[in-house]
């Protein structure tokens, strides 16, 4: 967005409510995608987190190649895997999230909705890392192939290739699962 390469720009100038700005605007976003890549919510702050120090400290330059956001998820990228090739190895924190109900009349279906996005955030862990991450980037991000291809270090078609084989693989796990597709 160009928004958010004016607040970066601004905070290089010297206005830290720039920053500010793109932090409110992408902490969550970006601990969601981390955490398709650590599988561990926590770490996947922390990580978060070191990616806005990254921001903070050395400034980097935005040369505006991409979308902001793009280069940020990018950089985000290079922080979780440069943490996992240190630690090694991957993490997974067990299913603690709870998740509230709605005061929305009809409950029933409300906790359907929940349970589908239950069962589909597990699918989604068990699938390797490249497939639960383009399918993050592609339909939780809403980014474009060029735009995947950018945050993955891919081609298009490489992308391409791997969206529709994640698509297959989730599809495979949730049937595996018992999920019932249901429309509401």
């Amino acid at each position: 967005m160009n928004n958010d390469a004016d607040s970066y720009r601004r905070y290089i100038e010297g206005d830290d409510s720039g920053l500010a700005e793109i932090i409110e605007h992408y902490d969550r976003r970006l601990s969601l995608y981390i955490n398709s890549i650590v599988k561990n919510i926590c770490l996947a702050e922390e990580i978060m987190q070191e990616t806005f120090v990254k921001l903070a400290v050395k400034k980097p330059k935005f040369s505006g190649k991409s979308s902001f956001g793009t280069w940020l998820f990018a950089i985000a990228r290079n922080c979780a895997l440069d943490h996992l090739r240190k630690s090694d190895r991957f993490t997974e924190l067990p299913e603690t999230e709870g998740f509230l109900l709605s005061d929305e009349e009809d409950i029933e279906k409300d906790i359907l909705r929940e349970e589908q996005k239950i069962e589909l955030h597990n699918a989604m862990k068990k699938l390797t890392p490249d497939y639960s991450q383009v399918l993050y980037l592609k339909y939780f991000e809403e980014l474009d192939t060029s735009g995947i291809a950018t945050v993955m270090k891919k081609t298009s078609r490489q992308v391409g290739d791997l969206l529709y084989r994640a698509k297959n693989a989730l599809k495979t796990e949730l049937e595996r699962s018992g999920f019932e597709y249901e429309d509401f």
